[in-house]
């Protein structure tokens, strides 16, 4: 049986087609290992502010209870508002640019909170704050970095949004640092 020039370039033109929606529709939807749009170094930014960010409310939490000075536990609560304000703020970035985030604290971070479970009083205060000065020192200087070197836009107007928030959080840690030293000093 013949089949006319116009049928089979008729039967042509739909197969074309069909391959080429189907190449598509994988390359939309992940023939990749990573749906994420973004870049990796991007996206290694936003894997760790979301750590971090856990690991500020997960913190704040224990210093807003077991916290001996009414500083630290307010600073204690203040990052659990800040943060997780933060972190909501995030998880629409990274829902947006196809980023899956870690649902749990990084194992340093793990690691501190098993330390400060076990102190009290000015020892609890005096540890926690100490680690905020550090962890926020880390915190501001890649946030710096993301802001001005961030490839994605929602990734680097949530760096630039987030970053005063941050060092305001750096001032006051260190503040209430140089009170505790100062206090135990005494």
């Amino acid at each position: 049986m013949m089949f006319s020039k116009a049928f089979r370039a008729l039967i042509t033109l739909t197969a074309s087609l069909f391959l080429l929606s189907i190449a598509g529709w994988a390359q939309t939807y992940g023939s990749s290992n990573s749906t994420s749009k973004i870049s990796s170094s991007d996206k290694e930014f936003v894997t760790r502010a979301a750590e971090g960010g856990k690991s500020e409310v997960e913190l704040g939490r224990l210093a807003a209870q077991k916290g001996h000075s009414q500083e630290v536990k307010d600073f204690g609560q203040r990052m659990v508002t800040d943060h997780t304000k933060a972190d909501n703020h995030l998880k629409e970035v990274a829902e947006k640019e196809g980023v899956t985030l870690p649902d749990k604290m990084d194992s340093e971070s793990w690691a501190l909170k098993q330390k400060l479970e076990k102190l009290s009083g000015a020892e609890f205060d005096k540890t926690y704050i100490h680690a905020m000065v550090k962890d926020h020192e880390k915190d501001v200087a890649e946030f710096k970095k993301e802001a001005s070197m961030a490839q994605d836009p929602e990734v680097k107007s949530f760096a630039e949004e987030t970053l005063p928030t941050l060092e305001e959080h750096l001032k006051l840690a260190k503040q209430i640092d140089s009170k505790e030293n100062q206090r135990a000093s005494r």
